[in-house]
């Protein structure tokens, strides 16, 4: 492949317009050539914002411009779509998670696998190097022996009209804001993490989770505490605790690209604070992606791995799970969809 990667865009989500496709827009690997969305007049809108061009679904996935596509509808919809990109012979580039469950997850990936094709979750909080960073000071034995992991990734009460709200297209903290925490824990730990105990607090009306905490264990025996949810004040972080220091991480999940990730390690009798360069993490996914494309799709195992080993702790923590009832918060003034309000980036909820 020669020239950037052509990028079409199925469906016009929040997520995307804010970020990702400003990334791939602003990426000297690669570039965005259409749009695609149910309703045209959206599309257009789009399109004409970022230069390029509109089209339908089934539009675009006929176009020989288009070298692979970014899916950033709901969950309920990634395996039906990601499986006609891949059919088409098109990279697939998916907004997390890659799909409600493992075992959707698992034949998107089997499909990737046996068309020679990249599929990767848009998960850009691990292409940003601070988290390199963390794990090149725990190798070295900066912590002493890692004992404990606590991470959390909450925000506040969505638009009550915000998709995340819908059962039926796979909505709930846990898939939305808990697949940072748990892909962390898989950072961090290992991959062969498997889940002790889970709650999870559920809105009797809508059918969804809120908010929860999980339990995991490592294979090495290291406890990961994790919570989540959009029923809270903000709050993106972990912290490793070791035998001999504890290092804490603020903002960990959802960095501006201004932002510079400062490390705070404390001793018994001591402070010390790393600060690291500002880093676009919503470009570093995009231009990992086209370098994965550009070299064939050959090294992908690894990816599709962590993103099934995400979904399967997920799917542990809904089987075992205790479930409470938890009483959403009514009468809140209803934010228009897509609004800063409404998808929490007035609290810095940056997505990906």
């Amino acid at each position: 492949m020669t020239g950037p990667l052509r990028f079409g865009v199925l469906g016009c989500a929040d997520i995307a317009v804010r970020r990702t496709l400003p990334a791939i827009c602003s990426h000297p690997d690669t570039t965005l050539t259409w749009v695609a969305s149910r309703d045209p007049a959206k599309a257009a809108r789009v399109a004409d914002r970022f230069g390029c061009r509109a089209t339908d679904y089934a539009g675009l996935l006929e176009r020989d411009d288009v070298d692979a596509v970014y899916l950033p509808l709901p969950p309920s919809l990634h395996l039906e779509w990601g499986a006609q990109v891949l059919a088409c012979g098109k990279h697939l580039l998916v907004e997390k998670p890659l799909a409600p469950d493992a075992a959707q997850a698992a034949e998107l990936a089997q499909l990737a696998a046996e068309s020679g094709l990249v599929l990767r979750d848009n998960m850009t909080f691990l292409h940003h190097p601070v988290h390199a960073r963390v794990r090149e000071l725990v190798a070295a034995g900066r912590l002493g022996e890692v004992r404990a992991l606590h991470a959390a990734f909450c925000f506040p009460p969505l638009s009550n009209v915000d998709i995340r709200y819908s059962r039926a297209l796979a909505g709930g903290a846990l898939l939305d804001a808990g697949v940072y925490p748990l892909r962390c824990a898989q950072l961090m730990l290992g991959e062969q993490l498997r889940v002790a105990g889970a709650v999870l607090r559920e809105d009797p009306d809508r059918g969804v989770d809120l908010s929860g905490q999980a339990l995991l264990v490592s294979a090495g025996g290291v406890p990961a505490s994790l919570a989540f949810g959009f029923e809270h004040s903000y709050g993106s972080w972990y912290t490793l605790w070791g035998s001999t220091a504890r290092l804490h991480l603020d903002r960990a999940f959802t960095p501006p690209a201004y932002r510079q990730p400062v490390l705070r390690i404390e001793e018994q009798d001591r402070v010390e604070e790393l600060t690291l360069a500002p880093y676009h993490q919503f470009e570093g996914s995009v231009g990992a992606f086209a370098a994965a494309a550009r070299d064939g799709g050959r090294d992908e195992s690894v990816w599709r791995a962590a993103a099934l080993g995400t979904l399967r702790l997920a799917d542990q923590i809904r089987d075992l799970a205790v479930r409470v009832p938890a009483q959403p918060r009514r009468g809140q003034p209803i934010q228009p969809a897509g609004s800063r309000a409404a998808t929490g980036i007035s609290a810095g909820h940056d997505g990906g």
